[in-house]
Parts: structure tokens; C-alpha cells; sequence
């Protein structure tokens, strides 16, 4: 009888799937920080970059990623995460991501890496770990991974303030 039971148990009733997230995953400094893979255009070895003049020194120059000219960003610079010491390596990657209104490239020192987890891993981020004076909060939260390491999730349509938007090379001439 108790075959029976479960056989009429409707399917409403079932647990739900977990609603997953894919991220791509790089390391800046000594931390692990994703990107969600709908906002990442294409994962390449850096191409030779054109420093420009009067931009942020986090703004390494532009490239041309397959007939588009890009800004090449340094992320360990802009959040100041890059160790003392610690030369840029010779080969780096870039992360071609995409926003509302132009495409830019995050360089990264490794090879970055794809990786799924469920969305209710991933928890807001603590008010006082973004600057104060940033309008626009660009980490979307922090993943909690089984083993207990975390991978800080960063929101690419915010990480850049609408007046650096406008500073990017190339950016005058696309618009």
C-alpha cells in the first residue's frame, strides 16, 4: 500500500532543482573571483596591448581582440591586490566581458576556469568590504564553497563608474 502512496505523490511536491550559476573563475592576488559566464564574451591570451595617454594606470592600454579595439584592464591594480614584488607575468589572459555599452578585457594571470554552483551559495557582500565612496556596488555577493574557500563575485556591468566609462580608450569614438 505504501508503493501506492508514493506512486500518487504529485510531482508539485518533489523538491525543486537548485537554480545553478555558472561562473568563469580567475584568481587576482591570492583570492579566487568569478564573473557570471553570461557576461564574459570570450577567454584569450592577452594580445599585444597600446599603452594610451592620460588614462587610470589600472588601465593598461587597448587591444584588438578580433577586429575590436578593447580596453585591457589590471584588476590587481585597480584593487590593489597585487603583492609587492610581484611582476606582471609575461603571459597573461584576458577576460573579454561585456556591459551595457562596450566590451573590455581583464587581464589575468592564469588560465581562468569555469565553474557551477548553486545561486543559493552565493551571498551578499558585506557593506564595509566595498568602498564607501563607490555609488555603484560592483561585487554582486560572495560564493561559500563545500570545502570552505569563497570566491568573491563580481557584478561587471558596475565595476567600472559611469566617468571611467567615458574614460575608456576609444570609448569617445564608439559612442
Amino acid at each position: 500500500m505504501a508503493e501506492i502512496e508514493l506512486a500518487a505523490t504529485p510531482k508539485t511536491e518533489r523538491a525543486k532543482p537548485a537554480e545553478l550559476v555558472q561562473l568563469i573563475v580567475f584568481r587576482l592576488g591570492d583570492e579566487d573571483y568569478g564573473i557570471r559566464i553570461e557576461q564574459v564574451k570570450e577567454v584569450t591570451v592577452t594580445p599585444e596591448v597600446a599603452r594610451m595617454p592620460k588614462t587610470p594606470p589600472f588601465i593598461k592600454g587597448i587591444a584588438n581582440l578580433r577586429g575590436d579595439i578593447i580596453a585591457i584592464l589590471d584588476l590587481e591594480e585597480r584593487f590593489r591586490l597585487r603583492p609587492a614584488g610581484r611582476p606582471i607575468p609575461e603571459r597573461s589572459y584576458t577576460v573579454a566581458v561585456e556591459a551595457a555599452d562596450y566590451t573590455l578585457g581583464l587581464m589575468v594571470r592564469e588560465v581562468p576556469r569555469p565553474f557551477t554552483l548553486p545561486l543559493s551559495q552565493i551571498e551578499p557582500a558585506p557593506e564595509f568590504v566595498q568602498d564607501a565612496g563607490t555609488r555603484d556596488k560592483y561585487l554582486e555577493g560572495i560564493a561559500k564553497l563545500p570545502e570552505g574557500g569563497i570566491i568573491i563575485v563580481l557584478d561587471m556591468r558596475k565595476l567600472l563608474t559611469p566617468s571611467e566609462v567615458l574614460r575608456l580608450p576609444g570609448k569617445g569614438a564608439s559612442s
